[in-house]
Order: structure tokens, then sequence, then C-alpha cells
């Protein structure tokens, strides 16, 4: 059981902050000359950052830009990979061919890399991080979903909704993409922990969100200039990264495990 609470708890409380940040007595940008680079200490639980600013405040708030982006990107990525996989798979022929081919594209390139090119090219801002993330992250799901549709698609109920003429899209809709979402939603827990890596890297790169606005790749850019005197700078929101992405890996195992039809869930 632990190994399903702990994980749920520190995702519990990083989906609590990034909902209920905004209306906490908090303030991320409030700059406190005296206090730069202070020490963690009563007063100032995770201390201070170059410019005075509270380390925890900035904390909180970075954990609401890693939370939409997370979401929004794993929201794009997998309705659009789903709708294009199961499309290709159940319509097959030149369409199925025409898809592989655009999937094998994206594969042959660094996925990280075009996401930097289509950054810089839009501009930074949370929208284009997921317009940039979601469009290398599909790619999955398309597959995917095209893998459980070519193998579902003989199935009688499939055979007899055709029969009766119903057309394709709704046979796709509520007949095939139905019997994929458990392995959609195992693949959406990692491409939860992708995002949030991916939207801390562009952010260290300068092109995720722009100060003064919080984010843990930002701060941990910040913060690596004074690594050698205030270490929490960088610490903590790595910290913060780690505990997240190790939450999210943890669960979406136990969840593929309970999943799996092949396993013994009684001896778990």
């Amino acid at each position: 059981m632990l190994r399903f609470w702990i994980p749920a708890g520190v995702l519990g409380v990083w989906a609590t902050l990034a909902v209920i940040g905004p209306w906490l007595p908090i303030d991320p940008y409030r700059i406190d000359l005296p206090a730069v680079l202070a020490q963690p200490g009563v007063g100032h639980w995770l201390g201070n950052d170059d410019l005075g600013r509270p380390v925890l405040d900035r904390l909180v708030a970075g954990a609401r830009v890693s939370f939409v982006v997370a979401l929004g990107v794993v929201a794009v990525s997998a309705v659009v990979g789903s709708l294009l996989g199961g499309a290709a798979a159940y319509t097959g022929g030149w369409a199925d061919r025409l898809l592989m081919r655009l999937v094998d594209v994206f594969l042959a390139f660094p996925g990280i890399l075009l996401a930097i090119a289509l950054a810089g090219v839009m501009g930074p801002g949370v929208d284009n991080l997921i317009f940039a993330l979601s469009a290398v992250g599909w790619v999955g799901y398309a597959r995917l979903v095209r893998a459980q549709v070519l193998s579902l698609r003989e199935r009688d109920h499939v055979t007899a909704a055709v029969a009766l003429g119903v057309g394709r899209l709704r046979v796709l809709v509520r007949h095939l993409l139905p019997l994929a979402l458990a392995p959609l939603m195992v693949e959406a827990t990692f491409g939860i922990a992708g995002a949030v890596v991916a939207e801390a890297g562009l952010s260290f790169l300068g092109l995720g969100v722009q100060p003064p606005d919080a984010s843990w790749g930002s701060m941990i850019r910040d913060g690596s200039r004074y690594l050698l005197v205030a270490p929490h700078l960088v610490m903590a929101p790595g910290m913060a990264i780690l505990l997240v992405v190790l939450a999210v890996n943890l669960l979406g195992d136990r969840l593929r495990d309970r999943l799996d039809v092949r396993l013994d869930h009684s001896k778990q």
C-alpha cells in the first residue's frame, strides 16, 4: 500500500499547491534586499534567492506552471495522437502508411531538440511551451493506439456495429478507443513525468516562462550561479522535480501492474 499512498500523497500536494497557489498568502515577487541569498531558517523556510525573494513562495508558484504544462501537454498529445493513430489503423491503406512514415520522421529526430526549435521560433510562454511539447509528444500515443486498434478492429462487436451501418468515426470513438483507455492511462502517467522534466529543461534554457514568473527550471538556472554559496537555490527546485517525477513514475508502474490482466493481483 505504501507504494501507492506515498507517491499519491506527493502528487496530491503538488496538485493542491498548483490549484490553490494563487489564493495562498504568498508573494513570490517580493524583493527583500537585506535577505539576499539568506540561508533557510525561521521566517524563510527555504531561504531567499539573489533578489531576496522567498524560495518557498517561488517554489509554490513554479508548481502551478509545471502542473498546467504537464496536464496541457498530456491532454493535447493524448487526444491528437489517439485520434490520428486510431483513424489510421481503422482506415488502413494509404492513411496508415502515411501516418507511419510521419511517425518515423518524428522518431528519427530527437524530440527535445524539435521542442527547443519550436519554442525558439514561437517565443517563450506557457501556451507556446505546451504547443511545442505536444507537437512531439503525440507520436507515442499514436503508435500505442494504432497497435491497439489493429488488434481490436476485427472483434465481433465492431463487426456487428459496421453491419448495422454505424459510421467509421462513431465506431472508432464508441467501440475502439474506449478499449484502449487502459494502456493510454499508463502512457499518460509517464507522459506527465516527461512533460515536467521537459518544461524545466526549456525554462532552464530561457524558452519557458519568463521573469519575474517562477518556474522550477528557471529557479535552477538562476541559482546555479550561486551554487557554492547558496546551494539551497538549486536543491529546493531540484528536489521538487525529483519528487514529482519519481511519484508519477511509481504510480505509473503501479497502475500498469493493476491493469495487466496477466498478473495475479491477489499476490500484490
